[in-house]
């Protein structure tokens, strides 16, 4: 399939694409972002297309590849160490949770999510496509490539591992009690309220959660400090600085040459 046939097809097909990207992201503008970089990638190869597939699964096994080779390139996954901690606690006799705790923080989109974004992308996305749309093992197993009982095995696993972070999320929530915003939502904001884009509204929530939050703080110190330390030293070459004599020189053979010389910082 060419292109421009490929390109007829993508629309119909976006919305179920950003509906997975969302569900596997929990950032929007990560997801959207993923959404993006998977319909370009697609439009790269449209020629290995060859419709033995809805588009709409084309596209989903591009944006598992592509968030898996992030994850793996930006060490963002836990990996399999998570796998096997989570596994080696369910085969202790002795483990369990609180059934009327986790289930209750199962039913709170937020906690839910929270939970999800911990599992290792590959879990994360056997979860989501089988749990939450409706997706056969089979149909899964084919998107990520997978034999039938490795699926399975990862389904199960993948489901151990989002009981038990739901579980410690009861851990996470004392931690956090008292505290405006979730870690991660203020943190998504902590670029912009530097630079002083937010809403008041929004750097108001801010300044609360870092006041309040026991984690957080050390990591918007090191934030400030990193970039006012660009602001300072710069990275710029000494040797391509000019003078304040040759910037003299400069403006006077400019003036002379009836070019009005741009301010200089």
């Amino acid at each position: 399939m060419d292109r421009a046939e490929l390109a007829e097809l993508l629309p119909a097909a976006v919305p179920g694409l950003l509906r997975l990207t969302r569900s596997l992201t929990r950032d929007p503008d990560a997801a959207e972002d993923l959404a993006q970089e998977t319909v370009a990638r697609a439009l790269e190869k449209a020629g290995a297309f060859r419709g033995e597939a809805a588009v709409g699964t084309w596209l989903h096994r591009i944006a598992y590849n592509l968030m898996v080779d992030r994850a793996r390139r930006d060490r963002e996954d836990p990996h399999e160490d998570m796998v096997s901690v989570v596994e080696a606690q369910w085969q202790q006799d002795s483990y369990t949770v609180d059934a009327v705790e986790v289930v209750a923080r199962a039913q709170t989109r937020a906690e839910l999510e929270d939970a999800l974004i911990r599992l290792p992308a590959p879990y994360r996305v056997m979860v989501v496509l089988h749990d939450a749309e409706g997706w056969t093992v089979a149909e899964v197993a084919e998107l990520c490539e997978l034999g039938l009982p490795a699926a399975k095995q990862r389904l199960r696993r993948g489901r151990m591992m989002l009981v038990t972070a739901l579980a410690r999320g009861a851990e996470r929530a004392v931690a956090r009690r008292g505290v405006p915003m979730r870690c991660w939502d203020a943190r998504r904001e902590v670029s912009d309220y530097l630079d002083g884009l937010l809403p008041a509204a929004t750097a108001r929530l801010v300044e609360a959660h870092l006041a309040d939050c026991p984690t957080c703080p050390p990591l918007y110190a090191s934030l400030v400090g990193a970039t006012d330390a660009l602001a300072r030293t710069g990275l710029r070459d000494p040797d391509s600085v000019l003078t304040p004599a040759q910037v003299a020189q400069v403006r006077r053979v400019l003036g002379g040459a009836g070019v009005a010389p741009r301010a200089t910082r």
